[in-house]
């Protein structure tokens, strides 16, 4: 059996997908105001979600090769919530809602990451 004395990605994936969040929320936000309007380019907002999800998934699987459980449960709640907003439309007051209550897991997904590399 390998023993990792490192953990395989370190905070960067849980960094990385949070950014990935927080700039999708930024651009929703500024779409759902009417700041910016993607009418031509819509296809930004999915293509930052896919990667969001995605960078979310690899975080969630460093977790779980690198045995760090709390880090693991927070980015599977993130996950889970990524996996519903497609399905309570774009146009409605669910869609923010549900993109929002990804928001504790990311946090607790970047608390967890710096945890379990500093000691």
């Amino acid at each position: 059996m390998v023993t990792h004395s490192r953990a395989i990605a370190g905070p960067a994936l849980p960094v990385a997908a949070s950014v990935a969040y927080a700039v999708n929320c930024a651009l929703g936000i500024s779409v759902a105001t009417r700041i910016v309007d993607t009418h031509s380019f819509r296809w930004v907002h999915h293509a930052l979600f896919a990667t969001t999800a995605a960078l979310t998934a690899a975080s969630a699987v460093a977790a779980v090769v690198d045995r760090r459980a709390g880090h693991a449960l927070s980015v599977v709640g993130a996950l889970g919530v990524l996996a519903v907003i497609p399905y309570v439309g774009t146009r409605s007051w669910r869609h923010s809602a549900t993109a929002t209550a990804a928001a504790p897991f990311f946090a607790a997904a970047l608390i967890t990451s710096r945890r379990t590399t500093q000691g």
